[in-house]
């Protein structure tokens, strides 16, 4: 029997309801897809990233007004939630209740932080715009992201970027807003900021993803338009976007980023340590304090540290650590020439992944995935993913990083694919995506903790699927286990245990191993990001200890693919949930070993 999860538990609502007891409550499902439009009509751009037709003439309203009327519903619909008796609830119908009230009231803590302040209420609704997020980033992902198959769309394009000027004025006055109630960001991770601005404020700005649209047009818009709509996205391109941008920019330059505070630590911040215990339990899912994470993290370090010794030694390298680790950075042979030979090599590792797959998921997603260069104008970011459509009528992608390829070492694409694509988030993501049953809430959520430990733990996936075979492969996939296991020490002990900047760069560059520009910009990461960089390592373990679980439970009758498609199959979970779930199914397998 190849069923997954999520189909055995629909199986097991069907008999409970032929058997008079409980079925899928209607005014709960109808109260969840009433939310995910809500959610759609609040956030247009994720609509676009999800493929969503109907929003993409329009960017979020960041008003101050907009920020209230959100925090109201946020209120009225936890009561809503709550307004259901549990007890009466089918087993999915109870775990889609918990999870939107878990979101619902996490949201009112952070809310009850921000006070009065026009903040959205989550861990960065006080900070538009850093290293890691703001226009420079989002408006280019969200311009590739954009269907473009007729005029209509073209339309609807110039649309959002004509809202371009208003929404950047929102985020400047939420910025100043931010400024005078003392919720600003540290200074020494926001050097890189203002340089992001670049490609948009000083142009040309028809260059960047932003104008490709009006480069390339699909063959179903008549050519009589293709002039006339070219002409448009130049016009507001040059005569808004460009000029939004630059006064975005020189605010940050001129204003904001003067009065960043000194410190790094964000109970540091007004919100003070709870600010980030609750950053930590949004990241994490989990109840675990700083300290408990922190602890954890130095074991990990130690694990780790005498696996990566092990893996130099099998390379038949005498030296010493650092020596070694200089030696993969300087070798040629651990580096490419061009960036089309680099992409090819990704391409054959996915291939390779690809073959493995069933041997490990009893169910897998039908929505392919392709394998492209990152854009220039990125720079050093991380190779990254960028989900497919809901729908199905966008691909996922692989974006990896050809642009400087002194840097980048060949021994670490192995972990990175199979992190990024398969069986890490394209597998995960598009296989949520594609759930029957479930409702669209619960298809398209986000947990760091799940959806990252689940990447995480697919990197440790490539030893069952054939990959790491050369030490320095092994070695490679080590390291990026041994970079999440630090984010648990660092992040921890900057913002709760109050470590350095220079502190935290040298315990990167020492355990592991990363050259000091970029141990800079992953701390700088951390600095701005507070607890995201935990989800990573909490949640591999928390999925690593479930399987353990699930095998002590079952011995011989373990089946690894069907315990693979028990994570997956409820789609994305908060990790105290997840080991709920995990429980119910060991039962049910149990169950059926019975019979």
């Amino acid at each position: 029997m190849r069923r997954g999860l999520a189909g055995l538990v629909l199986a097991a609502v069907a008999a409970t309801a032929a058997a008079g007891q409980v079925a899928p409550n209607s005014r709960l499902q109808a109260l969840l897809e009433r939310e995910y439009r809500y959610q759609l009509e609040q956030s247009p751009e994720q609509a676009t990233m999800q493929g969503i037709p109907g929003f993409d003439d329009r960017l979020r309203d960041r008003s101050p007004e907009a920020v209230a009327r959100r925090r109201a519903h946020v209120a009225a619909y936890a009561k809503e939630l709550e307004a259901f008796d549990a007890s009466k609830l089918s087993a999915q119908d109870r775990l889609s209740r918990d999870m939107e009230l878990d979101r619902a009231r996490r949201s009112q803590a952070f809310a009850r932080i921000y006070g009065a302040l026009p903040f959205d209420s989550d861990t960065g609704g006080w900070e538009p715009v850093s290293p890691m997020h703001g226009p420079q980033h989002d408006l280019a992902a969200l311009a590739k992201a954009t269907r473009f198959r007729d005029t209509a769309d073209y339309e609807n394009y110039l649309k959002r970027l004509a809202a371009v000027p208003l929404a950047f004025e929102q985020l400047t006055q939420r910025m100043r807003a931010a400024q005078k109630a003392g919720w600003m960001p540290p200074a020494p991770a926001m050097t890189h900021v203002v340089a992001q601005f670049a490609p948009f404020a000083d142009g040309p700005i028809e260059a960047t993803p932003l104008g490709a649209p009006f480069r390339n047009f699909p063959h179903d818009v008549p050519a009589g338009d293709r002039e006339r709509l070219a002409k448009a996205g130049l016009e507001v391109l040059h005569e808004r976007v460009a000029p939004a941008y630059r006064r975005l920019r020189d605010f940050l330059a001129n204003e904001y980023l003067p009065a960043a505070r000194p410190s790094l630590a964000a109970s540091d911040l007004p919100g003070g340590a709870r600010f980030y215990e609750l950053a930590v339990e949004s990241s994490t899912t989990t109840h675990l304090k700083p300290r408990e994470i922190h602890e954890t993290g130095l074991r990990e370090v130690a694990r780790i540290r005498a696996e990566m010794t092990k893996a130099m030694e099998a390379a038949g390298f005498k030296g010493s650590m650092p020596e070694f680790l200089d030696f993969l950075r300087t070798d040629p042979r651990f580096f490419f020439k061009t960036p089309a030979a680099r992409l090819m090599a990704y391409r054959d590792i996915a291939k390779r992944a690809d073959a493995e797959l069933p041997k490990l998921f009893a169910v897998l997603p039908r929505l392919p995935y392709g394998v492209r260069a990152m854009e220039a104008y990125e720079g050093d970011n991380a190779d990254h993913y960028s989900p497919g459509a809901l729908d199905g009528s966008r691909a996922g992608f692989f974006e990896a990083n050809v642009n400087n390829l002194a840097k980048r070492p060949s021994h670490e694409m192995e972990s990175v694919l199979l992190h990024e694509a398969v069986p890490g988030h394209h597998l995960q993501v598009s296989r949520a995506q594609e759930l029957e049953g479930l409702p669209t809430l619960r298809r398209v959520a986000w947990y760091t903790a799940y959806g990252e430990g689940w990447a995480l733990y697919a990197e440790s996936l490539g030893y069952e699927m054939g990959f790491y075979k050369d030490p320095y492969s092994r070695f490679g996939a080590l390291t990026a286990e041994m970079l999440r296991a630090c984010r648990l020490v660092i992040d921890t002990g900057i913002h709760a245990l109050g470590w350095t900047r220079e502190r935290s760069i040298g315990y990167l560059v020492d355990n592991a191993g990363l050259h000091p520009d970029f141990a800079a910009a992953e701390v700088d990461r951390y600095i701005v990001w507070p607890g995201q960089a935990l989800g990573y390592k909490v949640g591999q373990l928390e999925i690593r200890a479930l399987r353990q679980k699930a095998q002590a439970a079952l011995g011989g009758r373990f089946d690894v693919r069907r315990f693979h498609n028990a994570i997956l199959d409820d789609g994305p979970l908060p990790l105290t949930l997840l080991d709920q779930r995990i429980d119910a199914w060991i039962a049910a397998e149990k169950g059926m070993m019975a019979r």
